[in-house]
């Protein structure tokens, strides 16, 4: 059972959320009534999740959050407030929320939210730890940077392999251009495409001897890794 730390100074609506959030989420939910509490509790425990109101006594929401994540760089961080400012939510982002409610909200968007996060968390460790993928006949080792084919080998160069992972990340379904030029090259300038464009001809040629494997071009969104 997924473990979420809630902080909201108003008894009813804590309570009214924890309940919820354990009933139809199917959570274990800690409540806290204040910042300082809240911090307490995140250093007795261990949280796949945070939500934090932000106007709460002792410790506001976004100093908490603050304390946080010098703690814990990647846990999500929900924050709930009255406000509606922008300057509000700028900050939320700023020092590292994940995503931002204003009350007054419905509990079902609150747990849609909660359900969201926690898959794109999710997916995002899956994707920090796979480093071995098949490819058709072919065998990809991204830490070594290796393609194996029937015995023979060919070494990649780093932006080859960190290309290739993307590609076999989104097997069979579009890397769109931008993702794959901001991930590797941080920029996605036209010299940075032209020059990922020089390592998809490349990849095509270490991967041509299968004829079930094929790096194709989607018109106006990216690229497709097609393995048959």
């Amino acid at each position: 059972m997924q473990k979420i730390l809630l902080a909201e100074d108003d008894p009813n609506l804590g309570e009214l959320l924890k309940d919820y959030l354990e009933l139809k989420g199917k959570f274990d939910v800690t409540l806290t009534q204040d910042g300082d509490e809240a911090l307490s509790a995140f250093r007795k425990d261990k949280y796949d999740l945070c939500i934090f109101d932000v106007m709460m006594p002792k410790k506001d929401g976004f100093s908490l959050g603050k304390d946080i994540r010098k703690m814990d760089k990647t846990i999500p961080i929900i924050y709930a407030t009255a406000k509606g400012m922008m300057e509000d939510k700028t900050q939320a982002f700023e020092l590292g929320g994940d995503d931002y409610i204003t009350k007054p909200f419905r509990v079902e968007e609150l747990l849609l939210r909660i359900h969201a996060l926690l898959k794109r968390v999710s997916k995002e460790k899956e994707e920090e730890l796979a480093d071995k993928f098949e490819i058709g006949d072919y065998f990809f080792d991204y830490t070594s940077q290796i393609i194996s084919f029937k015995g023979q080998q060919q070494k990649l160069s780093t932006k080859e392999a960190e290309l290739l992972r993307l590609l076999c990340l989104n097997k069979n379904d579009v890397l769109t251009r931008e993702e794959a030029l901001v991930k590797i090259w941080h920029d996605d300038n036209y010299f940075t495409g032209r020059s990922m464009d020089v390592f998809l001809s490349k990849l095509r040629k270490y991967l041509k001897e299968d004829p079930n494997v094929e790096i194709v071009n989607v018109h106006g969104k990216g690229y497709k890794l097609l393995v048959s």
